[in-house]
């Protein structure tokens, strides 16, 4: 099935591309292959909800007669949209359109749908000092969101706590910190000490 997968790819990026413009992110299609089957799920990394409706063309597969309609795929989520029966010693081959709505219509379909985590628009790495008494509840609270990031703890990584040290001069000893340091964008917080503060952070504009 290495070929429809490159057909995929193509379609993906001449059907998704334009059709996403209002989106900040465009809808990805994953596919999942089964026995004689081929599942299509889209994927919504932005923060909000999105209607989304697939039509698929081609041969060597059978499909609902149905006729397509939107499904709402939740903020941060994955959600199934269709499934094809692929003939028997058959390769299938398609084209597919995706339409996709920001405006919410009460008739979409609902499914079950599972969370994703995305990157954030500013990239997250804390900096955990060894004295940081904050840093267990803003860990927690990253952790069940929908935001991807990285965290070191500096007396486990001393390169890295040697990197900082010009940021911070040699006055201040970075494990005496009681807050975490956080490198967001790119650049060094040391006041961000829970999670609403550094959601205020992130959203700020650039």
């Amino acid at each position: 099935m290495n070929i429809y997968k490159t057909l995929l790819s193509i379609f993906a990026f001449l059907h998704v591309g334009f059709s996403c413009l209002a989106q900040e992110r465009p809808v990805k299609i994953e596919t999942k292959e089964l026995p004689r089957r081929l599942a299509f799920y889209a994927i919504n990394e932005n923060e909000k909800d999105l209607d989304v409706k697939i039509t698929i063309k081609g041969k060597n597969f059978r499909q609902s007669r149905a006729t397509p309609r939107f499904i709402r795929v939740p903020a941060t989520s994955k959600v199934h949209l269709q499934t094809l029966v692929v003939m028997r010693d058959k390769q299938p081959t398609y084209t597919y359109e995706l339409e996709v709505n920001d405006s919410l219509s009460g008739r979409a379909l609902k499914r079950d749908y599972e969370l994703i985590k995305i990157e954030p628009r500013k990239k997250i790495v804390l900096y955990i000092p060894k004295r940081c008494g904050s840093c267990d509840s803003l860990i927690n609270s990253l952790d069940k969101s929908y935001y991807l990031y990285t965290s070191y703890v500096l007396a486990d990584n001393p390169e890295i706590k040697k990197q900082l040290k010009p940021a911070f001069g040699n006055h201040i000893e970075l494990d005496s910190l009681e807050v975490p340091i956080v490198n967001m964008g790119g650049i060094l917080h040391t006041r961000i000490e829970n999670y609403e503060q550094l959601l205020e952070e992130l959203h700020k504009p650039e």
